[in-house]
């Protein structure tokens, strides 16, 4: 099994944007960065997953995430989302559509257990995948 940590960053929001992962089968540790300006912190949260599922072999994987917004999109919220044509509850388009669509196409090659840590409290591996993502974002401007 992989362990992913995965973390996105926004200075301003919108505005310069970062994300991060952190991949390891506990002997090789990867670590991954990018970012974009204009964007927002959802789509960057989205898209660290995104670019982790993207380079991993291994089809069973932990990932470990401080957004409610991923982990419950992706346990909760998807599922009615595409029965509903890509809107909400209330009848809106999905924000973030196209990244949301991303993901579910790469999940659905996985075998994914949802993690949700608590950003901020001292995970050693989240602290470290929100550092990458801000520095990324920093070098966005």
């Amino acid at each position: 099994m992989i362990k992913i940590w995965t973390d996105g960053s926004c200075l301003g929001n919108p505005g310069p944007g970062g994300w991060a992962f952190i991949a390891t089968d506990g002997a090789k540790t990867v670590e991954r960065s990018g970012g974009e300006n204009p964007t927002t912190n959802n789509r960057m949260e989205l898209m660290a997953v995104i670019r982790a599922l993207s380079i991993i072999k291994n089809r069973e994987v932990e990932i470990h995430t401080d957004s409610q917004y991923v982990k419950n999109g992706m346990q909760t919220w998807m599922k009615n989302w595409k029965r509903n044509n890509w809107r909400t509850a209330d009848k809106k388009p999905v924000k973030n559509q196209d990244l949301w669509q991303k993901l579910d196409e790469l999940a659905a090659e996985f075998k994914i257990e949802w993690v949700w840590v608590r950003g901020h409290d001292g995970n050693p591996m989240n602290e470290r995948a929100d550092e990458l993502a801000r520095c990324a974002a920093e070098s966005s401007f």
